[in-house]
């Protein structure tokens, strides 16, 4: 038996996952997976990914399960649908799951444009959400694991990921880097202006290391130097590297002046 391919949801060894273990030792699994049969003896997840991995961790050898005869669209319909009632659901997971599910619906359309507009209409529905909130979660699937997780974790707020979801993804790379050498999240103002930068063909690397490195009200007074200003003076690394290389080197300069002005002291 094997997770369905390109499933959404993410399964996590946590508390709650060591809790689930726990009373599946006691308990047993009280609700059947639900699977479809992909060849001879083997099985597909379409629900219950969450309860498999937990009988995994408990010992469980076998765990019941209620075969569905269901082609792989209408599988990857069910699996969202079944999920999509789960109370904490990460951003990233409906992106995923509306993805996965406008694309499975998509296929019933006389064409793909037709298929994807009455796809989303159709999610739209079961979902009790607007089009376009299903369009902008969508969006989302754009962004690079990096920018995504931020999203996930809350360090960038959903309406800027979105934005930020229309720059390539060496232009989000790049953004990436920004982010950790002025330790700042762009603002919405700033993803909008890169999305419209996107819009008339002006964006650049330049363009975004300019732009992080712009001081926000909300935040402390920062001294912003770009990549290109360090080259010849820090060592390669990634950003975090380069920072404490600059830290360390801003340390051991005070301490040459805090000496220098001891010696000045003592020959006076």
């Amino acid at each position: 038996m094997k997770p369905f391919e390109g499933h959404p949801y993410k399964v996590i060894d946590n508390e709650e996952m060591d809790a689930l273990v726990e009373s599946i030792r006691e308990h047993g699994i009280m609700t059947p997976l639900i699977v479809r049969r992909i060849g001879d003896d083997r099985h597909e997840i379409i629900s219950g990914h969450r309860r498999a991995h937990t009988a995994e961790l408990a010992g469980l050898v076998t765990v019941p399960a209620i075969e569905m005869d269901m082609t792989k669209d209408e599988a990857a319909v069910a699996l969202v649908d079944s999920n999509l009632h789960r109370e904490h659901l990460l951003p990233s997971e409906k992106a995923f799951a509306y993805k996965l599910k406008m694309e499975a619906l998509a296929h019933q359309g006389t064409s793909r444009q037709v298929g994807e507009k009455w796809s989303v209409s159709k999610i739209s529905e079961d979902a009790n959400e607007s089009e376009r909130q299903i369009h902008r979660y969508i969006r989302l699937t754009h962004l690079i694991p990096a920018l995504l997780d931020m999203v996930d974790d809350g360090r960038i707020a959903f309406s800027v990921g979105v934005e930020l979801s229309f720059l390539d993804s060496d232009l989000q790379a790049a953004l990436m880097i920004a982010i950790d050498l002025n330790d700042c999240t762009p603002s919405y103002a700033q993803a909008c202006r890169m999305h419209k930068a996107v819009n008339d063909g002006s964006i650049s690397e330049e363009m975004i290391d300019k732009i992080m490195a712009e001081e926000k009200p909300n935040q402390k007074e920062k001294i912003s130097i770009s990549a290109d200003e360090l080259r010849g003076y820090v060592p390669n690394g990634t950003p975090s590297e380069m920072k404490a290389f600059i830290r360390k080197a801003c340390e051991h300069y005070s301490d040459y002046l805090k000496r220098k002005e001891r010696n000045n002291v003592e020959t006076r």
